[in-house]
């Protein structure tokens, strides 16, 4: 049976959820954007108005006000955002089971069992799910419908805002080959520049290029790629229920202030790692490799990662770990603007460990996998400032404290 395959992309999500409680802005050129105080002064979002001027996402406040001096820029309810994600995916699930976040915003359905219930035809669903999505929530969507993922991915990055693209086998390669080879999904700027270098800039070049060159300049990528420009994409849709796998956990902040010395630096570090083995814990998961990530106020970065003797979730050793590894790679009398820790190469944590006869350090280990499991739950209980490491205590580097 012919798949049916539903993407549906909420329309500029993050202002259009700040313009339902400020309907009188929703005709101006509106911009989401981070505290420029606290040196997040980047676009997260805007709305169509501004969208015509050139306002971008990830560019700078004052580039965006170059562009549109009359832009109004308000702070982002992150809350908020969460909030109507789940309220989308709930309409979604009325639908069908298998419905797939693809990040806040997005989400495939795959109709093709559920469809006869809903008017038997993939766009009469979809125009469907727009008008019960604006009528409940105030919010647009736009959505293609295909026969495979990727497809109808395109479909709905085809027509914005609110509307509905349907992609077929019969009219594919008419409405997307001769897009960008960049609009395809998982392209990144390093495999553009490649196919780039290889004459290959429409998506209909790429469908062309045979399959063993593309696995020559691009791995298993070029393979992915060649059956996805070629609508032979087979990946399922994940049922709504179905926990997808994490290959990583992590945190990162851009600090309110450089951070110098090894004081201001280990107080980076404690907050990132205590927030990273917080959240491994949570998912169930321990990590076996770590990676840091820094950058200086020039914008240069340095990245660097560390093996673990054994898979932890522990704040302790991570917080060791990372030293070890800013240590073998920065100065201390060097400014540090901003740092990412990550730690990969997960388990499930009641993961059976190798034990060592000569192993000492398990005893303590175990006291302090039940100090800090007790720490997550009178955290979880009293809320997350209620007990803290000493050395962010009071601090001026940007770390909050939420109670």
């Amino acid at each position: 049976m012919e798949r049916t395959i539903l993407h549906c992309d909420l329309n500029s999500f993050f202002a259009s959820v700040e313009l339902l409680s400020l309907p009188n802005l929703r005709e101006k050129p509106v911009a989401v954007c981070g505290n420029p105080e606290n040196r997040h002064g980047i676009i997260l979002a805007k709305n169509e108005p501004a969208k015509k001027y050139g306002v971008a996402t990830a560019e700078t406040i004052w580039q965006a006000k170059r562009k549109c001096p009359e832009l109004i820029l308000i702070p982002p309810h992150r809350e908020q955002y969460y909030k109507y994600s789940r309220l989308v995916n709930e309409i979604y699930e009325s639908y069908t089971d298998r419905v797939e976040p693809f990040g806040i915003d997005e989400s495939w359905l795959d109709i093709t069992e559920t469809m006869h219930l809903f008017g038997g035809s993939g766009q009469k669903i979809a125009d469907r799910i727009r008008q019960q999505i604006w009528e409940e929530l105030g919010l647009t969507i736009s959505v293609g419908v295909s026969f495979n993922k990727i497809f109808a991915k395109l479909g709905s990055d085809y027509k914005k805002p609110n509307a509905t693209t349907v992609i077929t086998r019969e009219n594919y390669r008419q409405l997307l080959y001769p897009l960008p080879v960049s609009a395809l999904l998982y392209v990144g700027h390093a495999a553009e520049n490649t196919l780039r270098s290889m004459g290959v800039r429409t998506i209909g070049e790429l469908a062309r290029l045979d399959k063993d060159v593309l696995s020559r300049a691009l791995g298993k990528a070029g393979e992915s790629l060649y059956e996805y420009a070629n609508g032979l994409d087979q990946s399922p849709v994940r049922f709504a229920n179905e926990r997808e796998e994490v290959k990583s956990v992590g945190n990162g902040m851009t600090f309110s202030r450089n951070l110098e010395g090894e004081a201001d630096v280990r107080a980076g570090v404690a907050f990132l790692t205590d927030s990273v083995a917080s959240r491994l814990r949570r998912a169930g998961l321990k990590g076996a490799t770590v990676h840091i990530y820094i950058k200086n106020p020039k914008f240069q970065s340095i990245s660097k990662q560390k093996a673990l003797p054994h898979p932890t979730d522990l704040s302790r050793e991570l917080f060791a770990a990372v030293m070890e590894l800013v240590e073998q790679c920065w100065r201390y009398s060097d400014p540090v603007r901003m740092m990412t820790i990550t730690v990969t190469n997960l388990v499930e944590s009641d993961c059976a460990e190798q034990l060592s006869l000569f192993d000492t350090s398990r005893p303590h280990r175990e006291k302090l996998e039940k100090l800090e499991t007790a720490v997550d739950g009178v955290r979880s209980r009293f809320g997350k400032g209620i007990i803290q490491q000493g050395r962010i205590l009071h601090n001026d580097i940007g770390v909050e404290i939420k109670k």
